[in-house]
């Protein structure tokens, strides 16, 4: 199985309907060269399979928009509402998420109706209800960033998935580009001072990327690119993992606990490292960023190369004076690139992996949870994860900007996490 497929990307410019109807559309292609099979296995309790994130995303828009607002909707099936809910305590109950790979039925052709039946019926809610319900139309936006949120974890898991099938099969059939040069990393200044941090107000933004407020900063610097391939072989070759005096209490207890070796995917062979991507199975490049570590890993790199991570606060102090479209992956990339040329500037800021930051997840000074059930969606998650900024090479490009926070436990590994150094001055 496998095929040529289009990278998510940000919905074109146009009305709600349009943009609703390009999202809903990429979903089902980036789905496309999957089989039944491949749609239907958990690899782990962290991956969802790629039909329950097609069910889900389904369930959200008819859940939160559909029920209540369309004269005369009904539920396709009562018995998604148990199915597919994910953590809305207030919605109902849920099936436990470990378990979602044991539903073999309803299979991907009653999702694909699923989907269908709920896209005939919201393309009436645009046409009649939301032009006059400001509030529904904010709705079905959060529903459309939701869904892309769901296209790069759908990306992310049937990566994890295809990773565990020793015949290493691809998820994309493409060319992988040639291997990059390395060069040597430089370092990007700031002053420090106090910086405004979180979303001005403009375009749309979760509520977790805000309100807007002030931080103090200590003159500061971040390395200018990423970390690479070959610099983590080096942190490796140095017998990092099996060096106590670089970790985390409990990153030291994980690193024995699972036997962390290498970043994920990662795999000696007779002709060296190689790493499983979404392209295919080749050996590791040393240009490229390094990708799925942990925060743990992240941290130990830091200490080991006499550096630090950066704050938050410094990554988006940085990252505003960048800008993104020119800074993002080609269309069709499925994994990080080399750094472009130095030029002074901070290299490889937004998507190609999410930057691990040394900051705790929590809400911002006045932060309030939206209220009812979609108020679930953020705040409830702010204790024990830590932040990482930026996007990824699989991050849709509506969801790239200096403000988004994205977080994840210190020991997951799955997505596509990478380091950037930062020092004091």
């Amino acid at each position: 199985m496998g095929g040529t497929v289009a990278a998510p990307a940000a919905p074109p410019d146009g009305t709600l309907t349009e943009r609703y109807r390009a999202v809903r559309a990429l979903t089902e292609q980036l789905a496309a060269p999957l089989s039944a099979e491949d749609q239907t296995v958990q690899s782990m309790p962290d991956v969802s399979p790629t039909k329950w994130h097609r069910a889900h995303t389904t369930w959200f828009f008819e859940t939160f928009c559909l029920n209540g607002n369309l004269p005369g909707y009904r539920p396709v099936d009562p018995a998604y509402a148990y199915l597919f809910n994910s953590y809305y305590e207030q919605v109902g109950a849920r099936h436990p998420r470990p378990q979602r790979g044991l539903v073999t039925r309803p299979g991907i052709a009653e999702i694909a109706e699923y989907r269908r039946r709920v896209d005939e019926a919201m393309d009436d809610l645009l046409e009649r209800v939301v032009p006059g319900r400001p509030d529904l139309a904010a709705l079905v936006e959060l529903g459309l960033h939701h869904e892309q949120q769901h296209q790069e974890l759908l990306l992310m898991d049937i990566a994890h998935v295809l990773s565990v099938n020793p015949t290493r099969p691809l998820y994309d059939e493409r060319p992988v580009p040639e291997p990059g040069r390395p060069d040597e990393a430089g370092w990007v200044a700031h002053p420090g001072g106090i910086v405004s941090i979180g979303h001005t107000g403009e375009g749309f933004a979760f509520d977790n990327e805000g309100p807007r407020h002030e931080v103090l900063l200590r003159p500061f610097a971040v390395a200018d690119r990423l970390v690479t391939c070959g610099e983590w072989l080096e942190f490796m070759a140095d017998d990092a993992y099996r060096t106590p005096t670089l970790w985390l209490s409990d990153g030291w207890y994980t690193v024995q606990a699972e036997g962390w070796e290498s970043p994920a995917y990662w795999h000696r062979t007779d002709e060296g490292w190689f790493v499983h991507t979404l392209t295919g199975f080749r050996p590791v490049d040393p240009a490229e960023p390094v990708v799925h570590v942990s925060y743990y890993e992240a941290d130990a790199f830091a200490r080991w190369s006499g550096h630090r991570l950066p704050t938050e606060f410094e990554w988006e102090a940085v990252a505003v004076s960048v800008p993104v479209e020119g800074n993002l992956l080609p269309a069709g990339y499925l994994h990080p690139r080399p750094a472009p040329p130095a030029d002074g500037r901070p290299r490889q800021l937004f998507g190609d992996v999410w930057e691990w930051t040394a900051s705790a997840y929590q809400p911002y000074p006045g932060f309030r949870p939206a209220p009812g059930a979609v108020g679930e969606y953020n705040g409830k998650f702010m204790v024990d994860q830590q932040v990482l900024r930026g996007g990824c090479a699989v991050t849709p490009g509506g969801h790239v900007r200096p403000t988004y926070r994205n977080f994840f436990p210190a020991r997951a590994r799955w997505h596509f996490g990478g380091v950037r150094l930062a020092a004091d001055r």
